[in-house]
């Protein structure tokens, strides 16, 4: 009995030692998870601090606007409330930027009063009432917002004009607002510029019908690609054929880090964070609905062939390699077109995402187009002022 209760007390005594190095295993982890939280958190906090600081005489400010009956998010950031505002159109349609867009936005504000917009029902404008409404996207509808939007920034910046800069999808819509409403813009400038959308998917066919030419796999895309009757397999077949022939717009990798650019964006919540990663998963119903608009007869209505005339300056930024918006097309329109000023950027081996693969290179031909724009403006201060007095 003896042998019996000293084995039985010794078990019991190992048994509490390994209950010991389990409890002591488990407080461990749980200490190095906390520690490491409270790390993560302590750090993007302070980077979010820098990043939400306002320039000495500028302005960084994120607000929510009622826009044409919506909600709709924007952030306005300058060095000085003096300079030019310029508005940036993001793509898509329906596909914001707002996560990483003021890394690139801001190596303008030396210059620029920029402001980030993300237009009805995505991003920070995203709202679950409002999509319930169900209200359908007409090229009326996203005219008025963006005629809204810029009335808006004129009156509370106290400007008289602004300059319009849209990407992709932003820049068939900018040009559509500068050409029916010219007065109230300096200039546009257009990059990845959009013409028209079933020229541009004509051409995009043609192409990858030659990339796909003896890859067995590619050719099999390509066959799905053109038969589909699909929106969404039509897009997805798309993005997998121009990443597979490395035309997608981050074929290169960018020159800022666009995780960090997201883990430090002062104007992203831990929430919007993890929508934004979850929608890249499960595409969200407002992208479907701009999906099912890109493919309609209202996007049509936005298309530029055979509307070439501008009342102001007309700037162009485009990659020699762009497939997603055909940089060839781009340039026959540029070509074509008839304004005060023109002139056609056109960035070397560059696909469609030059605004965050070239970031600086891009920011190099933004500071050049502004100081066009500040010496012909000069120059006209000058030639009225020498009228006025001839005429005195």
């Amino acid at each position: 009995m003896n042998e019996v209760s000293e084995i039985s007390e010794e078990i019991a005594n190992e048994t509490k030692k390994v209950y010991k190095i389990i409890k002591w295993v488990i407080i461990s982890i749980i200490a190095f998870i906390t520690v490491n939280i409270s790390t993560v958190i302590t750090v993007r906090n302070f980077g979010k601090k820098v990043n939400n600081r306002i320039p000495f005489g500028g302005i960084n400010k994120s607000m929510y606007v009622k826009i044409n009956n919506s909600r709709q998010w924007i952030n306005i950031y300058g060095d000085s409330v003096k300079n030019p505002v310029i508005l940036y159109l993001h793509g898509g349609p329906g596909s914001p930027t707002s996560y990483i867009d003021y890394k690139f936005l801001r190596k303008w504000s030396d210059v620029f009063t920029v402001v980030s917009w993300d237009q009805r029902d995505v991003g920070l404008s995203s709202n679950f009432n409002q999509l319930l409404e169900d209200i359908p996207y007409t090229k009326e509808l996203l005219m008025d917002d963006g005629i809204e939007m810029t009335k808006y920034l004129l009156n509370y910046l106290k400007k008289d004009k602004l300059i319009l800069i849209g990407h992709s999808w932003g820049s068939i819509f900018g040009a559509n607002l500068v050409l029916e409403h010219p007065e109230y813009y300096e200039y546009f400038i257009g990059t990845g510029q959009v013409v028209d959308i079933k020229e541009n998917e004509k051409a995009l066919k043609e192409a990858v019908k030659e990339w796909t030419r003896g890859d067995k796999e590619g050719e099999q895309l390509y066959e799905k690609f053109i038969s589909t009757n699909s929106t969404r397999e039509y897009v997805t077949t798309r993005y997998k054929l121009m990443k597979r022939y490395g035309y997608d717009g981050l074929a290169e990798k960018p020159d800022y880090s666009m995780l960090g650019a997201l883990f430090f964006n002062p104007y992203y919540s831990y929430y919007d964070i993890f929508r934004l990663l979850a929608n890249f998963v499960v595409l969200p119903e407002e992208q479907i609905k701009y999906l099912d608009f890109l493919f309609s007869p209202e996007f049509d209505k936005f298309s530029l062939l055979n509307r070439t005339e501008y009342q102001i300056p007309f700037y162009n930024i485009n990659g020699d390699h762009d497939y997603q918006a055909n940089t060839f097309q781009a340039e026959d329109y540029f070509n074509d077109v008839k304004a005060p000023r023109k002139k056609l950027y056109m960035m070397k081996d560059m696909n469609h995402g030059l605004l965050e693969v070239r970031s600086n290179e891009f920011s190099d031909i933004i500071h050049e187009i502004a100081k066009t724009e500040q010496d012909n403006k000069h120059m006209e201060n000058i030639v009225n002022k020498e009228f006025f007095i001839i005429q005195q």
